[in-house]
């Protein structure tokens, strides 16, 4: 039987970090030595691997991460049947929602990475690798986008968090939990979520926007300066539902005036409200002054779809668009 051919691609993180001289783990491993010290993925799927970048993920950019779309893209082309893609996990929630927005189709394209380093006891990296290529190479996965595979968890980019600095269960997707699990070496899918449209990944990065969370007491002294620092746009992750004080919403009208502002919720989950609070400053003042809710994307992934929306001189009307799919 021919097995499932699989493009993965190493950008670095901690699942490739061994001892440096200078004290500390380092990226340094590539995606051939990765594979290679995984000998069951044999089993499981023929793999084509490549070492795109050899980053820690803080150092990985969205321009990074939209290339890395553009060559899953050619590779299905290609004829490959799906693809894993290894990285840091201190950005991973942002490049999965990435990749899901700008690769089309119905191929699996699955994320990974690692808790502990390749030379630490109980490093999670294998079985994590592992579990990534038997999702990417299995049927049950088509349909769903990007996935995030860690600790035997199958999340969907759109909900996975991480939610932990330390533990190899760091990654969660508290709106809906996990979509499914890696049980016995077979994937599992419970659930089944509905892909929005994808975005052209040949029309670049996108483009800067600021994220600013609110706190209790900011008086927003920093919105007037925002668009002047050359951002495209400006999502703002507000208190509860959607919310800021009173004072501060004529300060983000004026500045929904000059450029798109996103409202987003600094809660770890749920939807930003539209028509429940009417005070000053709540979410239906907000969104009459011309924000625009980020439904139940967070504040992370709602930056990044703005900038993705804002390409090839796209205004308001195609950020309202591309929000719609996740209200």
């Amino acid at each position: 039987m021919t097995r499932p051919r699989i493009l993965v691609l190493s950008l670095g993180g901690t699942i490739t970090m061994v001892p440096s001289e200078g004290g500390g783990i380092a990226p340094k491993l590539g995606a051939a030595e990765l594979v290679a010290s995984v000998p069951a993925l044999a089993e499981v799927c023929e793999i084509e691997a490549r070492s795109p970048f050899r980053l820690p993920s803080p150092s990985l950019g969205a321009d990074q991460v939209v290339a890395v779309a553009g060559e899953i893209v050619a590779g299905f082309a290609a004829g490959f049947d799906g693809a894993v893609v290894v990285q840091g996990t201190d950005t991973i929630e942002e490049s999965a929602f990435l990749l899901d927005v700008l690769v089309p189709g119905d191929k699996p394209v699955v994320i990974t990475g690692a808790m502990r380093g390749a030379d630490a006891p109980g490093a999670d990296g294998p079985a994590n690798l592992l579990s990534a290529c038997i999702v990417a190479a299995s049927g049950a996965a088509r349909g769903l986008g990007t996935l995030a595979v860690l600790n035997y968890d199958i999340h969907a980019a759109r909900f996975v968090q991480k939610s932990h600095t330390a533990l190899p269960s760091a990654f969660l997707s508290p709106l809906v939990g996990p979509i499914g699990a890696v049980i016995e070496r077979t994937p599992q899918i419970y659930a089944r979520v509905a892909r929005a449209a994808a975005l052209n990944p040949s029309a670049g990065p996108p483009l800067p926007v600021a994220l600013l969370k609110w706190a209790m007491g900011d008086d927003g002294r920093l919105l007037a300066a925002v668009p002047d620092l050359g951002y495209a746009g400006l999502v703002i992750e507000g208190m509860g539902a959607g919310h800021v004080p009173a004072s501060v919403a004529p300060l983000l009208g004026a500045v929904a005036e000059r450029i798109p502002v996103v409202l987003a919720t600094r809660a770890m989950t749920g939807p930003v409200f539209t028509h429940t609070y009417g005070y000053a400053g709540g979410e239906i003042d907000l969104l009459a002054r011309g924000l625009i809710p980020a439904g139940h994307l967070s504040g992370l992934k709602a930056r990044l779809l703005l900038g993705l929306a804002l390409r090839d001189g796209a205004g308001r009307e195609a950020v309202v668009t591309a929000f719609e799919s996740y209200q």
